[in-house]
């Protein structure tokens, strides 16, 4: 079998394949190592890499012995925010260049006790912070469909990695929009799910930082939802446990009669670059076509006041777990400006305010709660823009509205990260200059599985990953 052809089996055929021995962990790091060394030099999505000849002979280990879990043998290259023991873990920070953790995040714990075998780290912006992954450790990761572009972030190595076929799976993160911008961005899934479905290491603050969570990508909605299997389950060790629901059963019920809003652009509050909402609409048209109901939804909360929530709790957060970073001179010269405005924002607070804040946020819960009374999932898209150029830091303004600040831009996904929805960023194709956009798939806090079977369906009548970008083109026509 020619390792091109390896690259294109989804998650669970290679897994499928490798169980039944009628592919060998080997022949598949072999094929992984050959499309790093041939895609990975022009996308920058794969960091810290690990010897090829060690990584074949830990494959090579592998090819005769029982399966440990569903990963068995697949290789991952893990978030460059998620702690990984023996490889360089350095939040792409040079205060952490030369970081080697001693032991794993629960993450990628569980991902390497399921059989995967972590080949590297995915590219991240430092901190995390930023919807697109630059970093002065490791550079700019560049979008596989225009090399010259963006791939977003923080999970924009992750993204990357999938779009060009070195990676099958990756995990993710996402406060803001991190699992969905660079899904969005690279032509593949991501998903950010019902918070606490996926818990944190109990590290830090663990009641009050309830917004961000990890999960999965992927280039199909099965591979979505089996690595999701893997990474949920309670840790014990921090509060708020969630219950890990069968997302693979209901995955092919179809979306027939299921009722979809359209929220577009939040009744004009989320300003958009020409054709993302047409791109979102031409989306919308293909689940009707499917049997879904789609309708309008006006805005059914005020748009300034969830980013206010939201925008006030981060700060508070970062301002929490990074002060050091601003107060001690050494290490405020080596960090991002855009973290160093993080931490002065949540140090100038007061209580009154993240008091406000909360309650705002608890609001909106009630009516999203009250929303979904009424519909099985809301829509709206993936980012309010196509991806923008690789050497910008961040988009100034949109459709001739300046942005305020560095994460303005990708507003329109604070209404699901604010209370923890699950939410499905799908892929819409491409627009006119050959870019991909994306589109969020929204559905009630819990129902993970819903939302999933959405995508399912999506995915069986349009399989937009499956286009591949021309870096990849290039390399498997050698």
């Amino acid at each position: 079998m020619k390792w091109a052809d390896v690259l294109e089996f989804s998650a669970t055929e290679l897994s499928a394949l490798i169980h039944a021995r009628k592919l060998a962990p080997s022949e598949v790091m072999a094929a992984h190592l050959a499309q790093v060394a041939a895609v990975n030099p022009a996308a920058n999505a794969i960091v810290s890499a690990r010897d090829p000849d060690a990584l074949m002979a830990e494959a090579r280990r592998l090819d005769d012995a029982e399966p440990k879990g569903w990963l068995h043998g697949i290789p991952l290259a893990v978030k460059d925010l998620v702690a990984t023991a023996g490889l360089r873990t350095t939040w792409g920070s040079p205060l952490y260049a030369g970081h080697v953790p001693a032991q794993d995040d629960i993450l990628a714990a569980r991902m390497r006790a399921a059989g995967a075998v972590f080949t590297g780290k995915t590219n991240v912006p430092e901190w995390g912070q930023g919807s697109h992954s630059f970093n002065p450790v490791f550079g700019v990761t560049r979008n596989p469909y225009d090399l010259s572009r963006s791939a977003g972030g923080s999970s924009g190595g992750a993204a990357a990695a999938l779009a060009t076929r070195m990676l099958w799976v990756a995990d993710g993160s996402d406060m803001m929009g991190s699992l969905r911008n660079p899904a969005g961005f690279c032509n593949v899934y991501g998903f950010r799910p019902t918070w606490g479905l996926v818990p944190a290491d109990a590290e830090g603050d663990t009641h009050l930082a309830t917004l961000a969570t990890e999960g999965p990508m992927a280039r199909t909605v099965e591979d979505v939802a089996r690595l999701l299997q893997v990474q949920a389950g309670e840790n014990p060790e921090v509060p708020f446990p969630r219950a890990v629901p069968d997302l693979l059963s209901g995955l092919e019920a179809g979306v027939k009669g299921k009722r979809i809003g359209w929220l577009a652009d939040w009744g004009g509050a989320y300003p958009m670059e020409p054709g993302i909402l047409e791109a979102c609409e031409g989306g919308l048209k293909v689940l009707e076509s499917l049997g879904a109901v789609v309708e309008p939804l006006p805005p059914p909360f005020p748009a300034e006041r969830l980013w206010w929530s939201w925008a006030t709790l981060r700060a508070m957060l970062n301002a929490g777990a990074k002060r050091a970073f601003a107060e001690d001179p050494a290490k405020r010269e080596k960090t991002k400006p855009e973290t160093i405005w993080e931490i002065e924002q949540g140090l100038g607070l007061t209580a009154q305010a993240v008091h406000e804040a909360s309650l705002i946020r608890s609001r909106w819960y009630k009516h999203a709660a009250r929303m979904f009374d009424r519909f099985d999932a809301v829509v709206l898209p993936t980012a309010q823009v196509w991806p923008f150029p690789a050497d910008w830091r961040w988009p100034q303004e949109i459709a001739g509205r300046q942005m305020d600040t560095y994460h303005r831009w990708m507003e329109v996904v604070v209404p699901a990260s604010l209370i923890g929805l699950p939410a499905l960023s799908v892929p819409l194709g491409f627009g006119p200059q050959g870019l991909p956009s994306g589109m969020q798939i929204i559905g009630r806090s819990g129902d993970d599985a819903g939302v999933l079977a959405i995508g399912q369906a999506w995915h069986r009548a349009t399989a937009w990953p499956q286009k591949r970008p021309p870096l990849v083109e290039a390399a498997v026509s050698r």
